[in-house]
């Protein structure tokens, strides 16, 4: 059986890929793209009958911190954490080890690592799957991390290449032999004709203990900042230093830090939908579509127009389209992005390009 289990969700990203809904004050995991909630606090809610409020940590940008916190009211507000700046995911998770270690007094304790801003269905499936992760975690002292069988072979997604089944588990899980980072399409195409890959959710569930001993080995400095995040948690020490020491680490992902090296990685095909809601284009797995294959969520009317995505808000506004073939149009009252489908992979260029002129700094 294992230890406490604690859920950390990682919230510190802006979303850059869907801008102009997404701003450096409004990012992706507090916006209200399906259903009424905010991304963030449907994942929290997902959590229900598997984690307590009390051992749901969230961490996210310093700048997001109290929006958060009056968002999550149900979340004891010293676990709602700010980082101090933005370096990827592998800090983020050094910081939340160690502040599990200290609220869970052992390493022990069970970590489920989530990002906010998935689209997840069956949630019930989704915690029958956690809680078969969390068993074999403890039992065999390794990291799980949760598969998407791929329907498509997407450039848009990691790839885990599964070996053979873990004996007792009744074929549910598998070895993971390697990470395979974002192909390229041809690349994708082969992974996907072998039979043997699923897509990676970014979702991992470790203990204490194991994740510190992988970063001792592969990680040293972000082992060090953990175990000193767990010795000064909750004292005036670790808010004055934790500044200085997190905006000092290396800017890394967790699978580059960890995951691609790490030993004893286990992996168990997901019995839910899911969905990584990476850019616009994704809009197309969630909305109907019209006669002519376009997404409309705005008022719009459009005049031979096929496979196009149409977004915005604001109701008063409306989108007229004419003689459109797979277009991307994003309405917000200050900014409308005009683009083909197929280079919304351009918008981050194109947000460096507006950050570079002082007076188009306030459209980021």
């Amino acid at each position: 059986m294992p230890g406490e289990i604690y859920a950390v969700i990682m919230a510190g990203g802006r979303g850059e890929r869907f801008w102009p809904e997404c701003r450096a004050d409004r990012p992706k995991q507090l916006l209200r793209l399906f259903g009424n909630a905010p991304l963030i606090e449907q994942t929290v809610l997902r959590l229900q009958g598997l984690v307590p409020f009390q051992n749901i940590l969230i961490i996210t940008n310093e700048v997001y911190l109290e929006r958060i916190r009056t968002l999550l009211p149900q979340i004891p507000a010293e676990n709602v954490i700010g980082e101090p700046c933005a370096r990827d995911t592998a800090p983020c998770v050094a910081l939340a080890a160690g502040i599990v270690k200290a609220k869970a007094g052992s390493e022990d304790a069970v970590m489920i690592l989530l990002p906010a801003d998935h689209f997840i269905l069956r949630q019930q499936a989704m915690i029958s799957d956690l809680k078969t992760c969390a068993d074999a975690v403890a039992e065999c002292h390794a990291i799980a991390t949760i598969g998407i069988a791929p329907y498509a072979p997407s450039p848009n997604y990691g790839y885990i290449e599964c070996g053979e089944p873990l004996e007792h588990s009744g074929g549910k899980l598998f070895r993971v032999r390697r990470f395979t980072e974002k192909p390229a399409r041809e690349e994708a195409e082969r992974l996907l004709a072998e039979g043997n890959y699923k897509w990676n959710s970014g979702m991992f569930v470790f203990s204490v203990r194991t994740i510190l001993e992988e970063m001792r080995i592969q990680a040293p400095d972000l082992s060090a900042f953990a175990e000193d995040a767990a010795q000064h948690w909750q004292t005036e020490k670790f808010s004055a230093e934790r500044m200085e020491k997190f905006s000092a680490l290396r800017k890394i992902s967790f699978d580059y830090a960890i995951m691609e090296h790490a030993s004893g990685i286990l992996m168990l095909e997901a019995g839910f939908d899911w969905d990584d809601i990476g850019n616009w284009t994704t809009l197309r797995n969630h909305y109907g579509t019209d006669g002519d294959n376009n997404v409309i969520h705005a008022s719009a009317e459009l005049l031979d127009c096929k496979d196009c995505i149409i977004f915005s808000e604001d109701t008063d506004r409306l989108i007229a389209g004419i003689d459109l073939r797979e277009m991307v149009v994003i309405q917000t009252p200050d900014v409308t992005l005009v683009a083909p489908a197929s280079s919304t992979q351009k918008i981050k260029q194109l947000l460096k390009k507006l950050s570079a002129k002082e007076e188009k700094q306030k459209y980021l």
